[in-house]
């Protein structure tokens, strides 16, 4: 059984984006749910399919940090990537055969994005030649004083994947 079977999201309207650029999600985004454990199956269900879907990770990463107390915002925008895996059925990780062997990185810092606590977001993604073999969105342990201070921070964590590789 697909997500959208699940969820009764089959014949939902498909979306293009997976969320809203200027969503911002905080942990009192609307009222109480009737039902937590149905927010709480189906991030997992999304966490699991983060592994083939780079695309979603970003808001999957923003969903899950509200499970504990779950929202009808949160719902609601849950949904909404529901849709937009309606509008992208098909798209996975592709691994190519001929590539080059150039290891490349790109990293990103969203400074100051967790209302609740203040902390920064790091988002990056290594790829082999043309292949992605690592990406990851996490929080950042402490809180920075400045966007500069948090990219350096973005840096320092992609650094230090790139050497484990």
């Amino acid at each position: 059984m697909s997500i959208l079977e699940d969820t009764g999201m089959l014949a939902c309207k498909p979306s293009a984006v997976p969320m809203a650029a200027d969503l911002k999600l905080n942990a009192e985004s609307g009222s109480q749910l009737p039902d937590l454990e149905a927010y709480r199956r189906l991030i997992g269900k999304l966490l699991y399919l983060t592994i083939s879907r780079l695309d979603i990770c970003y808001t999957v990463h923003k969903l899950s940090q509200f499970v504990s107390d779950p929202r009808s915002g949160h719902m609601n925008a849950a949904n909404i990537l529901l849709r937009y895996l309606k509008h992208t059925t098909g798209q996975g990780v592709l691994f190519k055969t001929k590539s080059d062997t150039s290891l490349h990185a790109y990293v990103d810092a969203d400074w100051g994005s967790c209302f609740d606590r203040g902390k920064s977001t790091t988002g990056y993604c290594i790829f082999f030649g043309n292949s992605l073999i690592s990406w990851k969105a996490k929080k950042q342990k402490t809180v920075s004083k400045s966007s500069a201070e948090a990219e350096y921070r973005a840096l320092s964590f992609v650094s230090s994947e790139l050497t484990w590789l």
